[in-house]
């Protein structure tokens, strides 16, 4: 059943990645063999200009590695995670990186640092994690939101990462992105906690009259199949065509995403947005598709 079909990297993100050439990237602890290989594929596409940050000797060892002259780039020497971590934040809050790449620490310690008042890299938001799903290089994306960073979000924490998704859907020119809020029914009930909370935020979304048509609650199969829409009498301008899957839980966000990528072989782009700086928090599972589709989306979070 697992897909054995190689991830592609989508055109769409390296096209309006490439509008911001060269972006200022700080890849934390570098000293990491995937890290450095999407990075080296990353400068080859002119999609950003690194700072290494993390043990020198080890990285240039990984640089020599895969025949990559790295002598014209800066190297910030640090010994352990958190410095590496810390470095990267104070580079982020005095405008030297646009974006932070996790290499070869735990995203926790790295997110722990970013969190921290002292580098204000927090702006009235709440950090959320997007994954834009392609299986095809030219596929329509299929965005889910959060399934990787808030475990159990709030209706309040949901608002911003309804907002933080439409937000990036505009960038890649999505004007007015259709969103599903996901339960495991179209209609709510109050033994389904989710689901009369997703019938709240639509309510939300439609006072505040944000630029998306919201839906919630959808199934899955009523969110992205108009057959099943149909036969279940839904009518709605999301119903059976959503660009955006906004999920109850991360567990819900990341087996979806995970099921999409192992049966299915499609590129993952992950990212986290609603800080200074779009965090590229990429797994060690990840494919070299994925994580350079990653560090393009990132890019284009900051235009």
């Amino acid at each position: 059943m697992l897909s054995n079909k190689e991830a592609q990297i989508p055109n769409n993100l390296l096209s309006f990645a490439q509008k911001s050439p060269n972006l200022s990237a700080g890849i934390i602890c570098a000293n990491h063999d995937s890290s450095m290989e999407s990075a080296k594929k990353s400068v080859e596409l002119n999609l950003i200009e690194p700072i290494f940050i993390g043990d020198k000797n080890a990285i240039n060892e990984k640089a020599d590695k895969i025949n990559w002259d790295i002598s014209s780039y800066t190297i910030i020497h640090s010994s352990t995670d958190i410095e590496a971590a810390t470095i990267g934040a104070e580079l982020a809050k005095d405008n030297k990186i646009k974006i932070m790449i996790k290499g070869n620490l735990h995203t926790d310690v790295l997110m722990r640092t970013y969190l921290k008042k002292d580098f204000g890299l927090i702006e009235g938001k709440r950090l959320s994690h997007i994954w834009h799903m392609t299986i095809e290089k030219d596929d329509k994306p299929l965005f889910i939101t959060d399934g990787a960073l808030n475990v159990a979000p709030r209706i309040d924490v949901k608002m911003h990462i309804l907002k933080n998704v439409i937000n990036f859907a505009n960038q890649i020119n999505i004007a007015k992105p259709r969103v599903a809020i996901l339960s495991g029914t179209e209609d709510p009930i109050d033994s389904m906690p989710s689901s009369t909370e997703a019938k709240e935020l639509m309510e939300r979304a439609q006072e505040e009259n944000i630029n998306a048509y919201v839906h919630g609650p959808l199934a899955f199969d009523n969110a992205v199949s108009p057959d099943a829409a149909s036969i279940k009498n839904i009518s709605s301008e999301v119903a059976g065509k959503a660009d955006i899957l906004l999920v109850p839980n991360l567990e819900t966000g990341n087996s979806l995403s995970k099921i999409m990528v192992y049966f299915m072989s499609a590129c993952a782009a992950g990212f986290i947005v609603g800080g200074k700086v779009p965090v590229v928090v990429t797994s060690r599972a990840d494919s070299s598709a994925s994580r350079i589709a990653s560090i393009a989306a990132a890019v284009i979070a900051t235009q």
